[in-house]
Formats: structure tokens, sequence, C-alpha cells
């Protein structure tokens, strides 16, 4: 009888390309390639090399929380184009083709649900919404999350991959950086429990703003959280930077995160959060 042979994973010789770019299910580490439903299967991480994909929004709250528990809030808001912005095309025409690309109102999904049992509130963002760049819909969404978790007095779970701030919005993208801190601070103020995941990459103004006040920081392996990229920073201070400079690993040995969480444990590691936080309330 002949030896099973495993074809579900096409090695580096043969991954596949798209219009002469690589695969979105091709692991950019080992180059194994994967189907959708072995990659979602898998929690979009590679069983290869342990490299971690992005995670649409709705798939990570689904991966969080238990079936059917989750109850989304403010979905109706959309960006709007106050500065009549134009780069090589329209704003108002990348924010549509952003919501026909993820079926998302933008970057952002909100809303309550429970984990393990444990019902808390969530802000999950989606870095496939314009490289979750944070505008104005984001932070209200943010801070109506954190309303959200007061009222009803239970912790509030971020999960922040973004950019930073979104240039379209100019200035009214700025200023969500301290409105977001604001809200934190409510938080803070009602003693409401704030825990935040950092996936890849966290940057820019979500970095500087609510992605880094949670009570408890975790971040996904090689997830990069650092305010400007490597290449940015090696070329502002002509230094050679260590090879894991901004990655979760590298903030973690500085004592910047609580801890890193492979994604197949972050909902357990949630659901014990929540847990000591409800005992403790």
């Amino acid at each position: 009888m002949a030896d099973r042979v495993d074809v579900s994973i096409e090695q580096k010789d043969a991954a596949p390309q798209t219009n002469g770019k690589r695969h979105p299910n091709t692991c950019p580490k080992c180059d194994s390639h994967y189907r959708d439903d072995e990659l979602e299967e898998a929690l979009f991480v590679c069983g290869h090399c342990g490299h971690h994909f992005p995670v649409p929004a709705r798939k990570r709250i689904a991966q969080l929380t238990d079936a059917e528990t989750f109850v989304e809030e403010a979905a109706e808001l959309r960006s709007e184009d106050p500065l009549s912005f134009f780069d090589l095309r329209p704003y108002a025409e990348r924010l549509a083709e952003a919501e026909l690309k993820t079926g998302l109102g933008d970057a952002m999904v909100i809303g309550q649900g429970a984990i393990d049992g444990h019902p808390c509130e969530l802000a999950v963002m989606d870095f496939a919404f314009m490289g979750g760049s944070m505008g104005s819909v984001v932070g209200e969404k943010f801070s109506r999350a954190c309303d959200s978790a007061i009222a009803r007095g239970i912790p509030l779970v971020s999960v922040a991959a973004s950019g930073g701030a979104r240039m379209q919005e100019g200035i009214l993208a700025l200023m969500q950086v301290p409105k977001t801190v604001a809200a934190v601070e409510d938080l803070h103020d009602s003693r409401t429990a704030f825990i935040s995941v950092l996936a890849h990459p966290t940057t820019g103004g979500l970095l500087a703003s609510f992605a880094s006040l949670g009570d408890v920081l975790l971040a996904e392996p090689g997830a990069l959280m650092s305010f400007a990229g490597p290449r940015v920073v090696q070329q502002t201070t002509r230094e050679k930077l260590p090879d894991d400079f901004g990655l979760a690993e590298s903030n973690y040995r500085f004592g910047h995160l609580d801890a890193v969480v492979p994604r197949a444990e972050l909902r357990p590691t949630l659901a014990k959060l929540l847990r000591l936080f409800a005992n403790a309330g």
C-alpha cells in the first residue's frame, strides 16, 4: 500500500502568484500555501513556521467569543470626507472600495459578547480596511465602546491592528488620539477593566493612544509595535537596528508588555483575565 502523502500545503517552489503578487494565503516566512478553509481552521497561523496571518475583524470576533453571543453596535457609522481629500484617487472612492472589500463600515467593529461565559465589550480592528487607519469613525466607535463597558460594568477587550492615523482626514484623525485617551481615562476612573491586545502591526497614532493604555497589555508573536517602522527609524538615526526592533518579543523583554500570547492561547488567556477581574469586583 502506497504511503499517504499530505498535499494540503504547497511548498515554496510552487508558491502561487496573483497578478505578479504573492497570494494572500502564502506564508511570507516559509512560503507554505494554504486553502482558505485550512487557514481559517488553523486560526490563520502557519502550521510550519508559526507565522500569524492578519485576521479579519469578524473572524477575530468569532475566534474569541462564545457562539451567537456577539451583538454589534454602531454599525451604521460611516466616515465623511470633510477635506474633499484627493491623492491619486478621491478619499470617498477609497472608502467605498474598502467597504466593498471588507464588508465593514470602517476599520473597527464594536459590540458586546461573552468569552467563556464572561461578558465583555469588544473593539476589534481590521487592517484590511485602509490599513486599519484611525479616522473619526474609529475614534468614535472606540469611545462608544468605552461608554458601553462603563454603563454595563463589564471589561473592555480591544484588538488593535493599524498603521496609524488616517491621513485623508488630517487634523480630525489626529484628534482621535486625545479623544481615545480621554475615553480610556473614563474607564480607569470608573474602575472598569481594559485588556488591550496588539496584533501586527500596531503603529503610529494607535500605539500612541489607546492601544498601549490597557490594564493588561498582550501581543501576538511577531507583531510590530513601534511608533515608526524599523526602516524609518534606521534612516533617521543612521544606526543599525536589532533584527527584532519593535517586535512584540523585544517590547516584552523591555517590560512594555505583560505577555506575548500565541493566537491559539489568546481566547483562554482572555477568559482567565476576565474571570480574575470579575472575582476582583
